[in-house]
């Protein structure tokens, strides 16, 4: 994640913007989770009918992630065959159900800007209680990097001036997972 960088992925951000401006950030999010070219067809509809379950949970106000297994799983199903880093939020309320599920921005093989502004914007928009953040990592690597951690606190500084609390942030990497929450990084 690159929270400093110029803003050389303006386009991007631009296109997401402009795309949730018209439609729902579930269908936003939608256009970002496109096929991995090596899956075979019975994994293509496997993973098609997984997209359903995942967007129809995304778009059911009131879902609980009861468990930290089960947000783990959810985030690892929705960016894990991702070829491109995808930064992500999930909008809680006071008992840490879901309110909204919306992918905020998207970078590059190796790198996302985030900006604290659009994050804390979104938060508010949702009317959230408390967030989980989630990114991958394209290359398979669930490590933080110290721009991840540098992100994170950012974020929660941020967020934690309108009294919205940062549950956790997962970092996807392939199948494994890190998270801030149980690292004690938060």
């Amino acid at each position: 994640m690159n929270s400093n960088s110029p803003s050389s992925n303006n386009a991007v951000s631009t296109v997401v913007r402009k795309t949730r401006a018209r439609r729902s950030p579930v269908e936003a999010g939608a256009d970002l989770l496109q096929p991995v070219a090596s899956l075979s067809a019975e994994e293509f509809g496997i993973l098609a009918q997984a997209r359903a379950i995942l967007l129809k949970l995304a778009g059911t106000s009131g879902v609980s992630l009861s468990a930290p297994s089960a947000t783990r799983e959810y985030l690892t199903t929705l960016l894990a065959p991702q070829e491109r880093e995808l930064f992500m939020i999930l909008a809680l309320d006071n008992r840490h159900r879901i309110i909204a599920s919306e992918i905020l921005f998207a970078g590059t093989i190796d790198g996302a800007s985030v900006h604290p502004r659009e994050v804390v914007k979104c938060a508010l928009r949702h009317n959230a209680a408390a967030v989980i953040f989630s990114h991958n990592h394209p290359s398979g690597v669930a490590e933080a990097s110290q721009a991840d951690e540098l992100i994170t606190r950012r974020l929660r500084d941020a967020l934690a001036l309108v009294d919205i609390r940062v549950l956790d942030h997962l970092i996807i990497g392939g199948n494994s997972s890190l998270s801030f929450a149980e690292r004690g990084l938060l």
